[in-house]
């Protein structure tokens, strides 16, 4: 339990005073000065405009206790600091809070308790009840209480009434509540025939050692540190420290000796005119002590050393410690409860099952009566009978011989079946044991069948998670294929949009091809033109070559053949004639050859024409 539950219990109670009507809800202006003492007495600044921030929406109705929890939390509670304020004036404040309205006693009663008394009570009920609200106090805590109350004030604790009032159904099941209590203390039944003064110490005494985390107090003999002289002092044993004082009245404090784990302690020999000594030892310092007698000394010695054991466990009180301890036992004890109930139960179970197995035991030996009786009436039946026949066998004895011999035969046949009916009998009598091995069986079978169902049904369970998570699967497969069936339909129409573009593209290949080839063509009809172009191109040269040269007086005509030869007109090449194609091969030469020979002869019917026209210029 920590520093925030218990100011929460006790602001709890001064919370639940302001509801005057009981509805639960608190007005704001009540919640304004309720806040303004909570910071005051936790010594932490108090902000008013949060509280108005806070509560900006709900200006006009009272506010709930989860309504207020929050800001209770942020703007108090989380800026408290341990050890800056005195815990005692928070449950001053929160027990005048709710005093004025729950705690109405008879001040004229001799038994009414002081108010100083009522209020430490009414602390270490806080202390002692459950971590859950409202407040309540479970019947072992009230009586743990009471019972270190009556031994501090020496007197032995009657638990005879306090069964009596725990016996009520409210108190065993709910606990009771602190007004309660007091209302139990304030009868006057715990302490009756005590002075008030003995009651109010024993109180103290309780209020300091449980609320106030005092492991012990008394008087010792100290030893100086400087004047090496010793002095009477008052000391005070906390989980974390041993302080001591002058006097009693813990006004005066003389010193304070930090615990923890490198604390220990000694019993020292008698010397010095002392004697029950034992020493503190600290990592500083060794403090010398004297107690008043050797059960004092060992109290003294075994209360510090469990006051280091705390240090070291990282507890800060013993009591709350002891608390956790016994709810633990409690809730242990209850878990015994209820598993020998269940136990209990299962007995019971088992014994009606074994007297439904009696029972038709019962039945069975009752059957067996009845077939027993049935037995004897044909057995009696038989033997009248019998008689009868023996009667008759007497009478016509003399009569026949043959009837005679049937008689003993029939009577040979009654024996028999006279031995049937006990066989029978013997087989009635293992059947019944039979019945009952079977009734053990059925007993154990409806065991192992219960085991079963359990193990069937934790298996059903699993196969139905199974069954889900396969739905899952095959939910996600089917939204899977149906993803892969449209990837799959724009895949086809993108290959058909692709297949009759490929279609496209071959035809107009095969239309640029039929192109070419018509091109080609043209081209070969040109180049034969162009041949035969060429031919007709030299036969003209050759005849012009011949009429150039003139004649002249008594010179005989020059062959054609020696003209020719000795006249040549340069041909010019014209590179704009060629027809270059992409391939390399002798064709190609072949067809440059020619181009070049057209050429020339392009040159030469130039000249021819040029010479008809009288403008040809002859060397």
């Amino acid at each position: 339990m920590d520093l925030r539950s218990e100011l929460l219990k006790s602001i709890w109670y001064g919370f639940t005073a302001l509801d005057l009507e009981k509805s639960g809800k608190v007005s704001k202006s009540q919640l304004k000065v309720l806040s303004h003492n909570l910071c005051t007495v936790l010594c932490i600044p108090h902000d008013p405009v949060a509280l108005e921030d806070h509560f900006r929406d709900d200006d006009d109705g009272p506010v709930s206790s989860q309504g207020y929890m929050p800001y209770l939390n942020k703007y108090i509670l989380d800026k408290v600091i341990e050890g800056s304020f005195t815990k005692e004036n928070v449950d001053e404040l929160c027990w005048t809070l709710t005093a004025k309205k729950n705690y109405q006693t008879d001040k004229t009663s001799s038994t009414v308790l002081p108010e100083r008394d009522a209020f430490r009570l009414w602390c270490l009920f806080n202390f002692l009840s459950e971590d859950k609200y409202p407040l309540v106090m479970v019947p072992d805590e009230v009586e743990y209480l009471l019972k270190k109350i009556c031994m501090s004030m020496s007197i032995e604790f009657n638990c005879v009434e306090l069964e009596d009032f725990f016996s009520q159904d409210s108190v065993q099941q709910t606990g009771i509540t602190v007004w309660v209590f007091l209302e139990m203390m304030n009868s006057g039944k715990l302490t009756r025939g005590i002075d008030k003064s003995i009651t109010s110490m024993a109180i103290e005494e309780v209020y300091r050692e449980i609320v106030g985390d005092v492991l012990k107090e008394g008087y010792l003999w100290k030893k100086g540190q400087l004047r090496r002289n010793w002095k009477e002092r008052w000391f005070t044993l906390r989980p974390s420290s041993l302080s001591y004082y002058t006097g009693e009245d813990r006004k005066d404090c003389q010193g304070n000796i930090v615990l923890d784990g490198n604390c220990c302690v000694e019993v020292l020999p008698d010397r010095d005119g002392k004697r029950c000594m034992f020493c503190l030892k600290t990592l500083s310092k060794t403090y010398e002590m004297s107690a008043s007698d050797t059960k004092q000394r060992q109290e003294w010695t075994t209360a510090i050393q469990t006051a280091i054991r705390l240090h070291v466990e990282g507890k800060t009180s013993l009591h709350k410690d002891l608390k956790l301890k016994r709810r633990e036992q409690r809730e242990q004890r209850d878990k015994r409860c209820h598993a020998k109930e269940e136990e209990l139960q299962r007995l019971r179970a088992l014994q009606e099952e074994r007297e439904r197995g009696l029972v038709e035991l019962d039945l069975l030996k009752e059957a067996q009566k009845q077939a027993q009786a049935l037995l004897e009436q044909d057995e009696q039946r038989r033997r009248q009978q019998h008689e009868q026949m023996q009667r008759a066998l007497e009478v016509q004895l003399k009569e026949a011989e043959e009837a005679r011999v049937s008689m003993q035969a029939e009577m040979v046949l009654k024996e028999e079946e006279a031995e049937r009916q006990r066989k029978r009998i013997q087989e009635l009598e293992e059947m019944q044991k039979r019945l009952e091995e079977a009734l053990q069986l059925e007993i154990k079978a409806r065991r192992d069948e219960e085991v079963f169902r359990y193990a069937q049904a934790g298996l059903l369970a699993e196969e139905e998670e199974k069954m889900k998570a396969l739905m899952c699967l095959q939910e996600e497969q089917e939204e899977y294929i149906l993803k892969t069936q449209r990837e799959k339909q724009e895949l086809r129409q993108e290959m058909e949009v692709k297949s009759r573009s490929l279609d496209e593209a071959q035809r107009q290949l095969e239309e640029v091809r039929a192109n070419r080839h018509k091109v080609d063509q043209d081209v070969v009809a040109a180049q034969r033109k162009l041949r035969q172009a060429s031919t007709n191109v030299k036969h003209w040269n050759v005849q012009m070559n011949r009429l150039m040269r003139p004649i002249g007086p008594g010179e005989k005509r020059p062959s054609l053949g020696s003209s020719f030869a000795s006249f040549q007109i340069p041909t010019q090449r014209d590179p704009g004639l060629r027809i270059r194609r992409k391939s390399g091969s002798e064709d190609q030469d072949e067809e440059s050859k020619e181009n070049v020979d057209n050429s020339a002869g392009c040159d030469l019917e130039k000249r021819h024409s040029h010479a008809s026209n009288g403008d040809m210029d002859i060397p």
